[in-house]
């Protein structure tokens, strides 16, 4: 578990460093992310060649989490996993979701990640303050970032290693340049980055000259074997059904975990892209994830065939779901800087974007009406984080929301879940093993829209 005292401290450029090097090592490298990240996850499964999954004990039961954890890494020489916010972050006092937790939970070793800007042995009393807030959670050792001498390196690693007792797994200086550049939810995606590649090698290059990889891979071994027997796969009825992958670099946010839930349950997954390519023939569902359609605002409204296709097959009862990105998509309009862009215009409503966030964190979701997908009185555990917000939006007898944000923003008033026919759109995203229904819904909401078109044929 590569760990930090918060955000910004150099976990992910850690974490993808080590994932690439391991793999250029010859080792088979699965990666997780703590938290509800796709953008990390997302340069995490390209570092490692290989996805990477999302453990979450807010959108998951710690059983869940065990049993993800078990499936996907028992296939690895070794896991990397990517905590998120300080160490003991979590939503309350107690820390309940958290890395620690999670950690503890799982086992794992937790290499801390400390930032050493203007500090020197006050490093030392962060680390013994994380050691001792819980016992339980197994530090095992430190790395040390954005040094800037020598002397200062010395004087931190010998404060750490002689008053906390655990070693010093890698010292990192400032670095010039950094290979991840940012934007407002964070790093900029791994499909939007112009030399991908190049800025994954160069951490790999970075950790490779400043970690100890032995020392590292010792540590990693003596993580204690986890009791917990799986189930291979959820009890899912299979159905022979396609289902249409929205999947470009405007929408990009999928959990890996969602796309394996729906292949085991029998659907057939055909990606295309928003941007260029028409809409499939033979569908029996479409799934819209997240992403930033508004950076690609221009080249979405050009592609009308596939706008207009979308609408005609919304307006026969196609289900399709569609997640923040994808609300955002299936709207009228998209306004960025006073020019308005159409979209495929299935909800009557213009979205608009801020520079400020509209939603963001965990979400509580209560299902206060019929939808194609969930029941009535349904709780939905998710999380939100979106820029956009509905700036103008039309009465229309044929759309309605299906949701009740317990916790959250939602898309206006506390409500959320575009409804039309059997279209759901959702600032809320939803993990398929922590959503108990969410697999069934879809593939049976497009079971049933395929024997109907079968019996019209």
């Amino acid at each position: 578990m590569i760990a930090g005292l918060g955000g910004d401290t150099g976990k992910t450029a850690v974490s993808v460093g080590l994932c690439r090097a391991l793999q250029k090592q010859g080792y088979r490298v699965v990666p997780f992310k703590k938290g509800p990240d796709y953008i990390d996850m997302g340069w995490l499964g390209r570092a490692a060649r290989h996805p990477c999954f999302n453990m979450d004990l807010f959108l998951m039961e710690r059983e869940q989490v065990l049993s993800s954890f078990c499936l996907n890494a028992g296939k690895a020489d070794i896991a990397v996993i990517e905590g998120n916010r300080g160490l003991y972050d979590g939503m309350d006092v107690e820390g309940s979701v958290s890395t620690a937790e999670m950690a503890k939970l799982l086992k794992s070793p937790v290499i801390l990640i400390v930032d050493c800007t203007k500090v020197t042995r006050t490093v030392a009393a962060l680390v013994m303050g994380c050691q001792t807030f819980d016992k339980e959670v197994p530090i095992r050792g430190v790395i040390l970032n954005k040094l800037a001498t020598p002397r200062h390196e010395s004087v931190i690693r010998q404060s750490v290693e002689r008053y906390c007792g655990i070693p010093v797994v890698g010292t990192i200086p400032k670095l010039r340049d950094t290979p991840f550049p940012g934007r407002h939810l964070g790093l900029v995606p791994p499909e939007e980055h112009p030399a991908v590649e190049e800025a994954i090698d160069t951490a790999a290059d970075v950790v490779e000259k400043h970690l100890n990889f032995d020392l590292l891979w010792k540590i990693s071994s003596g993580a204690p074997p986890l009791d917990f027997h799986p189930q291979e796969h959820p009890d899912i009825p299979g159905q022979e059904i396609t289902i249409g992958i929205v999947r470009d670099s405007a929408f990009q946010f999928y959990y890996q975990e969602n796309l394996e839930a729906l292949r085991q349950a029998g659907a057939r997954l055909i990606e295309f892209s928003a941007l260029k390519d028409d809409l499939p023939p033979s569908l029996d569902a479409l799934y819209i994830g997240g992403g930033f359609p508004e950076t690609h605002a221009a080249l979405l409204s050009e592609n009308k065939a596939l706008r207009r296709s979308i609408k005609k097959a919304a307006d026969e009862g196609l289900p399709i779901y569609a997640e923040c990105g994808g609300l955002m998509y299936l709207a009228e309009e998209l306004l960025l800087e006073g020019k308005k862009y159409p979209m495929a215009g299935i909800f009557p409503s213009t979205i608009g974007v801020s520079k400020r966030p509209q939603g963001h964190g965990y979400t509580v979701v209560e299902v206060e009406k019929p939808n194609p997908f969930f029941e009535i009185g349904k709780i939905l555990h998710g999380h939100e984080f979106h820029y956009s917000f509905v700036a103008e939006m039309s009465e229309s007898s044929d759309v309605y929301f299906a949701f009740h944000m317990v916790k959250g923003q939602g898309i206006r008033n506390k409500k959320d879940g575009f409804c039309f026919r059997n279209v759901l759109a959702t600032y809320t995203h939803l993990h398929a093993f922590g959503t108990n229904g969410w697999v069934n819904g879809l593939v049976n909401s497009a079971a049933v829209y395929k024997k109907k078109c079968l019996s019209t044929d």
